[in-house]
C-alpha cells in the first residue's frame, strides 16, 4: 500500500531559481525571521524536492532519455532527423554546437534545482536544535544536492560545484568548472552523499523522501563511476581502475543496508502506474507523480510526453520519440541454453521464431505483438507505429508508456501519466555489487550468483506474456549461467546483464563512457546499424570529445573567464 507522498508542487512564496545563465542568486520573498520559522523551512525543503519535477521538461527530462539517444539502445525517433535536430546531432555525434539550446537548457534546469537545495541547506544550518527534524532534513538536502551534481557530472564532466554556504552573486560569478580534478569532483559528490547516509533514517513516512538505503545506493553508484579513473585532463580515456573505490561500492551495496528491499517477482511491476505497484520493494527512491489530487491534470509525469506513439483516435499527437534500436532487440536473443549470445548477438537480426529473453517484450513493443499488452492495439510495420515511416524502425518503448485504454493515460499539453519514475532500484544495486566484485576479482562466483538472481527473476517475469507463445509465436527462454568463469568472462556477463536489465532506463551510454568503451562500441554500432537506420551513414563517434557534452557557450560567456571548455575542439 502506498504511503503519503511528499508534495510535488512549487510554493508561490518560495525561492526563484538561480541560473548560471544570468548570474542570479536565490532571493527570499520572506523576512529572515519568517524564513527561519520551522514551517517555512519545511516549505523550503518541499520547494527543493518540487523543482526536480517542476523544472524538468519533455525536451530536458531528468530521466536523461533525451541524451540516451547517444547509446546503442535507442534511436531518437520522431518524424525525422529535423524533428528535434539537436538530438539528431547527438545521436550521430556530428554537428553538435556549444550554442545548441538543449545543452544549455539542461545545465540551467539542473543548477536551478541545486539553487533550491542550497537555499534550504543554508537555512537548515541556521536552525537551532529545537527543530527536531534538522539533521534529517539536512540529510535529505545533501542527498538532493549530491544527486543534482551527479546528473551534471555524467553529462558535462567538468562542472562548477555549488557547495559553499551563503554564496553571494560574486561567489557564483567566480566559480570555476576546473577547481577540482575529475576524481576530486566525484569525491565532492560522495562527501554530500556520505553526510546524507549518516543523517537519513532507515524509513520515511513520505515515500518521496530518500532513506539511508537510497543514500547508500547513490553512493555506490558514485564510487563506481569514480573507480574508473579519467585522470588525464587532456583525455576522457580510463587511465586506471581504483580498487579502494571499488571497495566502497562493495561497502555501500552490502545487503544489510537494504532490509525490506528485494527484487519484484516480475520486472514489469516496476513500470506499472497502478498504486499497488508503485513504491514496491524494488523501488529504493523514485520521483513521485499523482492524479486526482485536486489539480487540473494532477502532478503527472509529463517528461515522457514525447515518447508516446501516435495511435489515430487514441493517442493523437503522440510524438514517437526514443525508439528501441534493432541492436538492443538483438541483444535479447538467447541460445538454446537460454543464455545471451554475448559478442555474437548482432550477427543476424532477431526474428520471432528465435529464442528471446522475456525482458524483450517488457522493454520493447514489437510488431506482431500487442501494444502495452493490450490486444486491441496490435503493433505492425505501419505509420501508426513509426511517425518517420520506418526511418527509425517500428519498435516502441514500453518502460515509459501505459495502456491507452487505462485511466492512467492523461492528455494535457502532452501525454502524461501518474507512473513514478524509479531513480534507484534494487536490481541496479545487485549489478553494481557484481561489477565491483568482478573488477576486484575477489569473489567471481558471487558476481555470477548476483547476475543469476537477475536472470532468474527475468525467467519469472511472464505475467503479462501469457499466451504469447501460442497466439503470437514467441519463443521465451532465459536461464541462469552455470559453471565458473574467469575475471574477464565474468565482467562480460555482468556488463551484458546491465544492458538487458536496465535497457531504456538511460544508463547505457553513461556505462559505456565510464568503462572507457564508448568509442569502440558506438562506432561498431554505427557501422552495423546503417542498414537498419540510414541516419547512421554519416555518423562517427570521436574519442576524447563525444563522451561528454560541451560546456554551453552562454555559460562560458557569462563566467568571467572562469570556465574552461571540455576537450575535443568544440
Amino acid at each position: 500500500m502506498k504511503t503519503n507522498k511528499i508534495l510535488t508542487f512549487v510554493l508561490g512564496t518560495m525561492l526563484c531559481g538561480c541560473s548560471f545563465l544570468d548570474g542570479n542568486v536565490p532571493q527570499a520573498t520572506l523576512s529572515e525571521e519568517q524564513v527561519r520559522d520551522p514551517k517555512q523551512v519545511e516549505n523550503m525543503v518541499i520547494s527543493a524536492y518540487a523543482v526536480f519535477i517542476s523544472a524538468e521538461d519533455i525536451n530536458s527530462s531528468f530521466s536523461m532519455w533525451n541524451f540516451d539517444v547517444r547509446s546503442d539502445d535507442a534511436y531518437k525517433g520522431g518524424n525525422g532527423t529535423s524533428d528535434g535536430d539537436v538530438f539528431h546531432q547527438l545521436e550521430i555525434s556530428q554537428g553538435i554546437l556549444t550554442t545548441n539550446w538543449n545543452i544549455n537548457d539542461m545545465w540551467v534546469r539542473l543548477y536551478n534545482a541545486l539553487s533550491r537545495t542550497n537555499a534550504a541547506i543554508d537555512e537548515l544550518l541556521e536552525m537551532d536544535d529545537s527543530y527536531k527534524l534538522k539533521e534529517q532534513r539536512l540529510g535529505e538536502m545533501y542527498f538532493l544536492r549530491g544527486y543534482g551534481h551527479f546528473l551534471l557530472k555524467r553529462l558535462y564532466k567538468n562542472i562548477p560545484f555549488v557547495i559553499q554556504r551563503d554564496m553571494s552573486q560574486a561567489d557564483y560569478n567566480n566559480l570555476s568548472n576546473t577547481e577540482y580534478s575529475n576524481d576530486e569532483g566525484w569525491q565532492v559528490i560522495a562527501n554530500d552523499l556520505t553526510a546524507a547516509f549518516n543523517a537519513l533514517p532507515q524509513a520515511q513516512v513520505e515515500v518521496g523522501r530518500p532513506t539511508k538505503a537510497a543514500a547508500a545506493a547513490l553512493l555506490a553508484k558514485v564510487y563506481l563511476y569514480k573507480a574508473y579513473r579519467q585522470d588525464n585532463p587532456n583525455s576522457h580515456q580510463v587511465t586506471s581502475i581504483n580498487e579502494e573505490d571499488l571497495k566502497q561500492v562493495i561497502k555501500y551495496t552490502d545487503p544489510s543496508l537494504y532490509a525490506g528491499y528485494d527484487l519484484e517477482p516480475d520486472l514489469h511491476n516496476n513500470f506499472r502506474p497502478e498504486p499497488q505497484y508503485e513504491n514496491g520493494r524494488e523501488s529504493i527512491w523514485a520521483m513521485q507523480y499523482s492524479m486526482n489530487d485536486g489539480t487540473k491534470n494532477g502532478n503527472c509525469n509529463w517528461s515522457y510526453g514525447l515518447i508516446v506513439p501516435n495511435i489515430p483516435g487514441v493517442t493523437d499527437g503522440g510524438c514517437d520519440f526514443y525508439k528501441p534500436s534493432q541492436n538492443l532487440v538483438n541483444a535479447f536473443h538467447t541460445d538454446d541454453a537460454g543464455l545471451p549470445l554475448l559478442d555474437n548477438f548482432n550477427q543476424t537480426d532477431w526474428k520471432v521464431s528465435d529464442n528471446a529473453d522475456p525482458r524483450l517484450w517488457l522493454t520493447v513493443g514489437v510488431p506482431g505483438f500487442p501494444y502495452m499488452f493490450n490486444p486491441n492495439y496490435m503493433m505492425a510495420k505501419t505509420q501508426t507505429w513509426s511517425r518517420s515511416n520506418g526511418l527509425y524502425g517500428y519498435y516502441v518503448s514500453f518502460k515509459h508508456n501505459v495502456d491507452p485504454d487505462s485511466e492512467y493515460l492523461i492528455k494535457g499539453a502532452w501525454w502524461g501519466s501518474p507512473m513514478n519514475r524509479i531513480v534507484l532500484r534494487y536490481a541496479d544495486v545487485l549489478l553494481m555489487r557484481a561489477e565491483a566484485e568482478a573488477q576486484l576479482g575477489t569473489d567471481l562466483p558471487d558476481a555470477i550468483s548476483l547476475v543469476n538472481r537477475i536472470r532468474s527473476r527475468a525467467a519469472q517475469s511472464t505475467g503479462m506474456l501469457d499466451g504469447y507463445d501460442i497466439n503470437y509465436g514467441a519463443h521465451i527462454l532465459v536461464k541462469p549461467y552455470t559453471g565458473g568463469f574467469g575475471k574477464e568472462e565474468t565482467l562480460e556477463r555482468v556488463k551484458m546483464e546491465r544492458r538487458l536489465e536496465l535497457a531504456m532506463e538511460s544508463e547505457r551510454f553513461f556505462d559505456l563512457v565510464r568503462w572507457g568503451e564508448a568509442e569502440k562500441v558506438i562506432n561498431k554500432y554505427y557501422a552495423e546499424e546503417a542498414d537498419n537506420c540510414a541516419i547512421y551513414n554519416e555518423a562517427h563517434f570521436t574519442a576524447n570529445k563525444n563522451e561528454y557534452l560541451p560546456i554551453p557557450f552562454s555559460q562560458i560567456a557569462a563566467s568571467n573567464g572562469h570556465y574552461t571548455q571540455n576537450i575535443g575542439g568544440w
